[in-house]
């Protein structure tokens, strides 16, 4: 069957077995390989990447029910001149990842909580988090590299209000535009 969707700014088609999930779609046919398979039955949040705004597990989900879509994976979330992304550098700072197999998901992840909430408390952080499995850091590294996130995108966001510039969002400032502008938060349902 044939599919079109944006991924990460760009349009794209490819024609796929109507079987064939969209977090092997993906990493087959259009080599995003950071969207990672770990459970793949949706349990271990390592495949989550943001469909339409909202996170979704890509191994859940078909290929051929993201047509027409917006998707967004890890790779999408450096600037178009390979400047990470705040919550990128804010892992990193942050011992928020060892291995970095659970790391695409957990950005993705953290991505979405950013969109909906500026200033998430950490028992908020952890909350959102907890769907989304870690077997090296222990979690304190991960908490504490979103919260430090917010606090660099919410002192951004002060800066452009303060300077009466048109950007309007926190989520324009630091990279891609496309990825970036907070969008509905119905969140897609992969067993439609």
């Amino acid at each position: 069957m044939h599919v079109e969707f944006t991924l990460n700014g760009n349009r794209t088609s490819i024609d796929v077995e109507p079987r064939k999930t969209l977090a092997d779609a993906l990493r087959e046919d259009l080599g995003q390989t950071g969207t990672h398979l770990g459970c793949e039955h949706g349990v271990c949040g390592a495949c989550t990447i943001l469909v339409d705004g909202g996170p979704v597990r890509a191994c859940l989900m078909f290929a051929v029910q993201a047509d027409g879509s917006s998707i967004t994976t890890v790779e999408g979330m450096a600037g178009d001149d390979g400047t990470l992304h705040p919550l990128q550098r804010a892992f990193c700072d942050r011992h928020g990842l060892q291995c970095g197999f659970c790391t695409p998901g957990m950005l993705m992840t953290a991505l979405d909580l950013l969109h909906r909430e500026v200033k998430p408390s950490r028992e908020r952080i952890r909350e959102e988090m907890s769907g989304n499995i870690c077997r090296c850091t222990g979690y304190v590294g991960i908490v504490d590299a979103v919260e430090e996130a917010a606090a660099e995108l919410h002192s951004l966001d002060s800066t452009v209000q303060n300077h009466d510039t048109p950007t309007g969002s926190i989520f324009d400032v630091p990279t891609n535009e496309t990825l970036l502008t907070p969008r509905s938060r119905e969140p897609a349902d992969p067993t439609v």
